[in-house]
């Protein structure tokens, strides 16, 4: 189809539209339609206002129960059809078919949006549903007036050839609605295998999340190569572009790709695992998930930091649960020169040892650590078998130091500074009063 040919179709409807306007039926056929319109609407609210939705098929499994809930917020459309199918019926009863031809296409198009929206309603991804249901109402509207042959050839009659690849608008079409359809079963795919795997005891937190993104990553790559290859592009006329686009993208996407390696490099040596208590430069937390690019590192108050793979691999990382979740708490603290060192060294290492999360087979140790201008500086260290939370437990046994302190009269020191002052009286500013005027 060239452009003389389309220029022609267009004349040709033009004048069909032109004519089809012209006629009293036509004016009679919009009056039932836009009767049918209203009458269709007010049912519909009345039944949307008795029928609680949120109730609605309650119990039955998820996609019986989007489907009924689909079908009840249809009921305008449903009848709709059903009262330009019964007018249709009447006239064609009456008079001739070419006079209740729209009746008969606005019949067909409610019946297509009711089956598109029933079909969709399977479909969780709000932009998938629209974009679906809308490109299948179009098909069915073309088809419906038979115009959809016209318009596959008009949208193949423009290209442009690339190398030996020749795009066109319905060569695009199809192979995005391709695409589409291939990244949703390759998304319901990779999660059917992600909650299986999850599910296995017998692999370790890093291997699942390996596991995850190669399955993702393969599904992925085979449903781009199937849907370019199911619409007729040869994949090897790709190759022109593979020099300079390669290049562009390389450099580009340098700390993507390299996040993207570190993260497998961490997920192979298992040097950090979601569920780890880690710090890394300023930020501290636990890790509730590994990406492509970044893992992120729960703070346990409310903020996540999102840190790149690359860091990880490249900075220096403190795993407190790498090997062991036994963590050594360090309590620095001092006393004046008033007090028996033996003494602040045994109720030290009494309180630890009653601490609710000291390890009990690990006794704690206090230690005599430095003799100050103030005062004696201890270090009381103990065992927990957790980190988290190991702020908690030294405020609590510091707090059990002051208390003890307290009863046995021992003093912690303070900076204490003596003013002396030399040949005569602090210098006081004095304020003259200047009257005014």
């Amino acid at each position: 189809m060239d452009l003389n040919d389309i220029v022609e179709f267009l004349q040709t409807a033009a004048r069909s539209v032109g004519a089809e306007i012209a006629s009293p039926w036509f004016y009679l056929q919009l009056g039932l339609m836009l009767a049918a319109t209203g009458i269709s609407y007010a049912v519909g609210a009345a039944v949307r206002a008795k029928v609680d939705m949120g109730s609605l098929a309650m119990g039955w499994p998820i996609p019986f129960r989007l489907f009924m809930r689909v079908l009840v917020g249809s009921a305008p459309t449903a009848l709709f059809a059903v009262l330009m199918i019964a007018a249709r019926g009447i006239m064609l009863a009456s008079t001739w078919p070419s006079r209740s031809y729209l009746l008969a296409v606005s019949a067909k198009l409610a019946l297509a949006w009711l089956a598109i929206l029933l079909i969709t309603s399977v479909i969780r991804n709000a932009f998938i549903v629209r974009v679906v249901s809308l490109s299948a109402w179009a098909i069915a509207a073309l088809s419906i007036i038979g115009q959809l042959d016209p318009a596959i050839d008009a949208l193949d009659s423009v290209s442009v050839v690339l190398g030996g690849l020749r795009l066109t608008p319905l060569l695009l079409i199809k192979a995005g609605a391709l695409l589409i359809l291939a990244l949703w079963l390759t998304n319901i795919a990779s999660n059917f295998a992600e909650s299986r795997i999850n599910r296995s005891t017998d692999l370790t937190p890093s291997i699942q999340v390996l596991l995850v993104k190669m399955i993702r990553m393969g599904l992925l790559v085979v449903a781009i190569a199937i849907a370019l290859s199911a619409v007729g592009i040869n994949l090897s006329a790709l190759a022109v572009f593979s020099g300079a686009v390669g290049v562009g993208i390389g450099i580009g996407l340098q700390k993507i790709v390299a996040n993207f390696i570190s993260g497998i490099i961490l997920l192979a040596d298992k040097s950090v695992k979601p569920g780890d208590l880690v710090t890394i430069g300023d930020s501290s937390g636990r890790i509730s998930a590994m990406k492509t690019r970044y893992i992120s590192v729960a703070a346990g108050d409310g903020r996540e930091f999102l840190i790149p793979n690359e860091d990880l691999v490249t900075q220096k990382v403190v795993n407190w649960t790498y090997t062991d979740k036994n963590t050594l708490v360090k309590v620095i603290f001092g006393t004046n020169y008033d007090a028996d060192p033996r003494l602040v060294c045994k109720l030290a290492a009494e309180i630890a040892a009653t601490a609710p999360r000291a390890i009990k087979g690990k006794p704690p140790n206090c230690i005599l650590t430095e003799f100050t201008e103030a005062g004696m500086k201890f270090s009381l260290t103990f065992w927990i078998a957790d980190p988290d939370g190991m702020d908690n437990v030294k405020s609590d046994v510091m707090l059990a130091l002051w208390d003890a302190f307290k009863r046995e009269g021992i003093r912690v020191p303070y900076p204490v500074r003596e003013i002396r002052v030399r040949g005569g009286a602090l210098p006081v500013e004095t304020i003259v009063e200047v009257p005014n005027g």
